[in-house]
C-alpha cells in the first residue's frame, strides 16, 4: 500500500469506533480503492487505513462523506516520507492559547480595540507587519513588569508539550517561529523543549515598552524563509517538514511543507491549508506521522 488515511478523534472523548473506521473503509472500497488492515495507533482515538487506487483528496472526500458530522479529523498522504525530519510551529493560538498583544492590551484598557486588529490580521484582512506595529505603538509606556506578569499567565494548548517532547526524543528538531515576541517565545520554548526560536523583539527602554518593534519584523514570508533555511541546514527539502499554525501569516509555511497543518485555523486558513486539526489536540500531528500513543513522551 502506498497511501494511508488517518482518522483521529478528540482524545478527551475517544469517540472513534470500529464502526466508524469500517464506514471509512467501505467508502474507500466503493470508490475504487484497495484497503489494507486497520492499524489502531491509539484505541478508540486514532486509526490508520492503508490504501491504494485513489488520490489522497478523493480518499478524504469519500471518508468525510461516509462519516458525516462525526467529530473526527482525517488526512490521506503517502506512506513514504510520512515521518518528518523537522517541525516548525507558530506560537500564539497554536502552542499557547493566548494572543499576547491582546493580553497586554488588557492592562492598558485597549483589549477590545487591539483584539479586533489581531483578529483581522490573523484572518488575512490586514497587512501583518503594519498591524503589528500599530498595535505595539498603543502599548508605549507599559511597564516591563506588566509584560512579565502577562507571561506568567500563558497557557499551553492541549497536547503541545507532549508533541514537542515526543519529537525531541525521536531526534526531530523543533523550532518555534512566531510573529510574537521573544520575551514570551523563549519561555514557551524552554517549557516545551523547542530547540530554537525565531520571533520578533519588543523594544524595551528604561523599563517600559517603547512602542516599537526592533527590526526586522518576522511576518508571513519570514516564516517561509525559516522553513527553507532550516530544511537546507538538515539537507532536506520542505517536503520533509511538518508545520503548524492558525493564522494567515502561517499560510506560506503551511503550504510549502510536506505536512502543513492548520490547527483550529481561521476560516481563510482552513480553506487554503492542505491539512487541518479541528477536533484532535496537537498530538494529532504525531498520529498524522504514524506515531503511536505508546510512543508519546512521558511528561511525568
Amino acid at each position: 500500500m502506498a497511501l494511508v488515511l488517518t482518522l483521529i478523534a478528540d482524545p478527551s472523548r475517544r469517540k472513534l469506533s470500529a464502526e466508524a473506521v469500517d464506514a471509512a473503509r467501505s467508502a474507500l472500497s466503493s470508490g475504487g480503492g484497495t484497503v489494507g488492515p486497520s492499524d489502531w495507533l491509539s484505541p478508540d482515538e486514532a486509526c490508520d487505513l492503508p490504501f491504494d487506487g485513489l488520490a489522497s483528496r478523493d480518499a478524504e472526500r469519500l471518508a468525510r462523506e461516509a462519516l458525516g458530522d462525526l467529530p473526527v479529523d482525517l488526512a490521506a498522504q503517502p506512506l513514504a516520507g510520512r515521518r518528518k525530519a523537522l517541525l516548525l510551529a507558530d506560537m500564539e493560538s497554536t502552542i499557547i492559547g493566548e494572543e499576547m498583544l491582546d493580553e497586554l492590551a488588557e492592562v492598558v484598557g485597549l483589549r477590545e480595540e487591539i483584539a479586533e486588529v489581531t483578529a483581522r490580521a490573523m484572518a488575512g484582512e490586514l497587512d501583518f507587519e503594519e498591524a503589528l506595529q500599530a498595535r505595539v505603538a498603543k502599548l508605549a509606556g507599559l511597564p516591563l513588569r506588566e509584560v512579565e506578569r502577562a507571561a506568567e499567565r500563558m497557557t499551553f494548548n492541549p497536547g503541545a508539550r507532549s508533541l514537542i517532547r515526543t519529537l525531541q526524543e525521536a531526534g526531530v528538531p523543533c523550532t518555534l517561529v512566531s510573529g510574537g515576541f521573544t520575551i514570551f517565545a523563549e519561555l514557551v520554548a524552554e517549557a516545551c523543549g523547542f530547540s530554537a526560536v525565531r520571533a520578533n523583539r519588543l523594544e524595551i527602554a528604561q523599563g517600559e515598552v517603547s512602542g516599537r518593534v526592533t527590526p526586522p519584523i518576522l511576518g508571513r514570508e519570514a516564516k517561509l524563509e525559516a522553513l527553507e533555511d532550516l530544511s537546507a541546514e538538515l539537507g532536506v527539502t520542505p517536503a520533509a517538514a511538518c508545520t503548524v499554525g492558525d493564522g494567515a501569516n502561517d499560510l506560506a509555511m503551511l503550504n510549502a511543507a510536506g505536512l502543513g497543518v492548520a490547527y483550529r485555523g481561521k476560516p481563510a486558513v482552513r480553506a487554503e491549508a492542505r491539512f487541518t486539526l479541528d477536533v484532535a489536540d496537537l498530538t494529532g500531528l504525531l498520529f498524522y506521522q504514524g506515531y503511536r500513543r505508546a510512543d508519546f513522551a512521558d511528561l511525568g
